[in-house]
C-alpha cells in the first residue's frame, strides 16, 4: 500500500483518507495491556494509533539500547497492525510529553559541551546513532513495506523553542538516511510564527490545540495553503503537577471542538486517547521561574482513564466520530455503566467463577527498616572535592546521598551555591534538620551545633521537559558552603531504587513483624497481601507524606500527600494470584502503617 499527501487530502492508495488517530504511549502502559487499549481505540471509531518514542527510556546509559518488555516498540506496532489500524510515530528526538528531560538522555549532556535541539555536531551524531538503532523497528513496519506506519513526525513543537532551518534540514535527512520513506510531518501551535519557525517546506505542517478548532485550522491554512488539514495534538485534557489541582475538561465541550475540526474536513490525533502512568522516576517537570514536577498519574482526563476504562469523553467522542466515519458496534461491557473490560484481554484466571465481588483491601506494613540500615546494599560511594551532580555519578534520576564531615561547635548556615535540584533532606549526625526545595528557591538552612557527619539526601523530582532548561544537571549545583566557607571533601552515592536491589529487598522482607503505627523516615516499610484474582487496583497511602512505592518489585512511582492525586495506579498484570508484596519508602513520617488497595482512583480535587 502507498500513503501520500495530496493537494487537499491524505491519500491511501490514491484515494482520499481521513486520519482518525488517538495517542497511546507504549512506555506509559504495561505491555500486557497494549492490545486492550488499542482495541478500545478502534471501538471508539479510530483508525490510527500515535505514539512518541522516548529515547531516554530505550537508552538509560551510554551504549545501551533496550527494546525489550515494556519498551518493545516493534511488538506495540505489530499489535496496532493486528487490529487493522495505522500508526503515526514521533521519534523526536525531543518529545516533551511531560516525560523526564523531554525524552533526551541525561548522559548526552553530562559534560556540558553538547548542544540541545540545535545544529551542533555532537548532538546530531548522537541523534544519528539513536535513529540507526530504531531503523530495524521502524523501516520494515512502514506502510509501503506492508506495515502500519503512515506518518513520521520530525522534532516536536520546535517553533516554540527555536527557528533553525539548518538544524531541521539535517534532522530530516537523518530520518531519511535510515530508510524512512513515508511522509514526514511537523507540529506546532497555530500561534504567532510557530508554524513557520518549526517546520520546513518538505515537512507537512500540522497543528496542536484543544479548542477554537475553526480559527486554529484557518491559521494553519494560512501557513500552508495546500494539503490536508490536521491537528496532530487535539488536547482533550491536560496533565497535572504536584501541588496543583486535577485538570479536567467537560466532555461536551471537547466533543464540540472535535466536531468542528472534523466538520472542517480535518484529520486528527486525539492527545491523549489513553494517558497511562509515569511509572518509576519518569515524570518530567516545568520551570518557568517556579519548578513544578509532573505528577505520577498521566490520566489526562482522556477517553480511557488510567485503568483503561471508558469515560464520558469516550462516548461523546464516539458519537461525534460516527457522523463522519463508520464505527464498530460496542460490546455491552463498553457501554455507559459497563465494566469497561474486553473479554479477550481479561487477565484474571476465571472471572465467571468469582466467589465474591472484589472489595477494597487494607495492607499492614509490618516490616520496617530504615534507609540508613539498608545503605550497604543500596550504595556505591566515591570521594569528591565538591558535591558531584547526579549526571557525573551516572544517575539518571532517583536519589543521591551526599556526606561530609563537619566541626561546627556553634552551628552555622549551609548554603548551596547555585540551586538545589530538586529537593534535599538535610541531616546532622543522623537527625533531620530540614528540607531545601527548588520549588521554593531554597538555598540556605541553619545548622545546629554538630561535630560529625552532615548528610543531604537529594531527590531528582523530574527533569525539565520543556523550554531552555532541558538537559540541566541534577544535585547540589554550584557547591556548598558553611558561613561562606566552601565545604570540601565529600563522599557521594546514587541510591539504586528502580528496581530495588535484591539484597536490599531481601534484608527488608527478612525483618520480623513489628508493632506500632508511626513511621519515622527515611524508612522502608513492607507488607504482604493475598488476592484471589489479580485486578487493577489503586494504592492509597493516607497518612503518609512523600515517597516511592513498589508492588512485587514493580515501581509504581512517587506519591506525595500534597496531591492532587491521592492514589497510585497498580496495573492488573503486576499483581499475582495469592501472595503479593508491597514496599514503600517514606521519606518523612507517617502516623499510619496501613495502606489500602482501592477499586477506584482518587486523582484529587478539580478546579472550582
Amino acid at each position: 500500500m502507498r500513503f501520500a499527501i495530496g493537494d487537499t487530502d491524505f491519500l491511501l492508495d490514491g484515494e482520499p483518507h481521513r486520519i482518525l488517530s488517538g495517542a497511546i504511549h507504549y512506555f506509559r502502559v504495561h505491555p500486557d495491556l497494549w492490545a486492550d487499549r488499542i482495541r478500545k481505540a478502534k471501538l471508539m471509531g479510530l483508525n490510527t494509533i500515535e505514539t512518541y518514542v522516548a529515547w531516554n527510556a530505550h537508552a538509560p546509559s551510554p551504549g545501551v539500547f533496550d527494546l525489550s518488555g515494556g519498551l518493545d516498540l516493534g511488538r506495540f506496532l505489530d499489535l496496532v497492525a493486528a487490529e487493522g489500524m495505522h500508526a503515526i510515530v514521533r521519534p523526536g528526538p525531543y518529545i516533551c510529553a511531560e516525560w523526564t528531560n523531554g525524552g533526551l538522555p541525561y548522559w548526552l549532556f553530562a559534560d556540558g559541551t553538547v548542544g540541545v535541539r540545535r545544529d551542533e555536531p555532537q548532538f546530531l551524531a548522537a541523534v544519528q546513532g539513536y535513529l540507526e538503532q530504531l531503523a530495524p523497528v521502524l523501516v520494515p513496519r512502514q506502510i509501503d513495506h506492508g506495515g502500519p506506519i503512515v506518518l513520521v513526525q520530525v522534532e516536536n513543537e520546535y517553533g516554540a523553542y527555536g527557528s533553525d532551518p539548518v538544524y531541521l534540514t539535517k534532522l530530516e535527512q537523518l530520518h531519511r538516511d535510515i530508510g524512512l520513506t513515508v511522509p514526514f510531518t511537523s507540529v506546532d501551535q497555530p500561534m504567532g510564527t510557530m508554524l513557520e519557525d518549526g517546520s520546513l517546506p518538505s515537512l507537512h505542517k500540522t497543528g496542536s490545540f484543544g479548542s477554537r478548532s475553526a480559527a486554529r485550522l484557518e491559521r494553519l491554512r494560512q501557513a500552508q495553503p495546500t494539503g490536508p488539514l490536521m491537528c496532530s495534538e487535539f488536547w482533550d485534557g491536560w496533565f497535572d503537577s504536584w501541588g496543583e489541582h486535577h485538570h479536567t475538561t467537560p466532555a461536551e465541550a471537547s466533543a464540540s471542538d472535535l466536531d468542528d475540526l472534523l466538520a472542517a474536513g480535518g484529520s486528527v490525533n486525539i492527545y491523549m486517547f489513553h494517558g497511562g502512568t509515569n511509572f518509576g522516576f519518569t515524570n518530567g517537570a516545568n520551570d518557568k521561574g517556579v519548578y513544578r514536577p509532573i505528577s505520577t498519574s498521566y490520566d489526562y482526563d482522556a477517553p480511557l482513564d488510567e485503568a483503561g476504562r471508558p469515560t464520558p469523553k469516550f462516548h461523546a467522542f464516539r458519537s461525534v466520530i460516527e457522523r463522519y466515519a463508520p464505527v464498530p458496534p460496542l460490546p455491552a461491557s463498553m457501554e455507559p455503566g459497563g465494566s469497561g473490560r474486553l473479554e479477550s484481554y481479561d487477565h484474571s484466571s476465571d472471572r465467571e467463577a468469582r466467589v465474591a465481588p472484589a472489595t477494597d483491601l487494607a495492607v499492614r506494613l509490618d516490616r520496617v527498616a530504615s534507609l540508613r540500615s539498608l545503605l550497604p546494599t543500596l550504595t556505591t560511594w566515591s570521594a569528591h572535592d565538591e558535591p558531584p551532580t547526579f549526571d557525573a555519578l551516572g544517575a539518571a534520576s532517583g536519589f543521591v546521598l551526599y556526606r561530609a564531615d563537619v566541626d561546627l561547635p556553634t552551628g552555622g548556615v549551609l548554603t548551596v551555591g547555585e540551586e538545589v535540584r530538586d529537593r534535599a533532606i538535610v541531616s546532622a549526625d543522623g537527625t533531620v534538620v530540614g528540607v531545601l526545595e527548588r520549588e521554593h528557591h531554597d538555598r540556605a538552612i541553619a545548622l545546629p551545633p554538630v561535630t560529625g557527619t552532615l548528610e543531604l539526601l537529594v531527590e531528582d523530582q523530574g527533569r525539565v521537559d520543556y523550554g531552555p532548561r532541558i538537559g540541566e544537571p541534577k544535585g547540589l549545583v554550584g557547591g556548598v558552603s558553611i558561613d561562606g566557607v566552601p565545604l570540601a571533601r565529600w563522599t557521594a552515592s546514587p541510591i539504586a531504587l528502580d528496581p530495588v536491589p535484591e539484597a536490599a529487598l531481601a534484608a527488608l522482607l527478612a525483618t520480623g513483624p513489628t508493632d506500632g503505627e508511626v513511621l519515622a523516615g527515611p524508612t522502608f516499610a513492607a507488607g504482604s497481601f493475598d488476592l484471589a484474582e489479580p485486578d487493577d487496583r489503586y494504592l492509597c497511602l493516607d497518612g503518609f507524606r512523600k515517597g516511592v512505592a513498589w508492588v512485587n518489585g514493580f515501581c509504581l512511582g512517587r506519591y506525595w500527600s500534597r496531591g492532587p492525586q491521592q492514589t497510585l495506579a497498580i496495573p492488573g498484570p503486576v499483581l499475582r494470584e495469592g501472595r503479593n508484596e508491597l514496599v514503600v519508602l517514606e521519606l518523612h513520617a507517617s502516623a499510619s502503617r496501613t495502606a489500602c488497595l482501592l477499586l477506584e482512583p482518587d486523582l484529587g480535587h478539580t478546579e472550582a
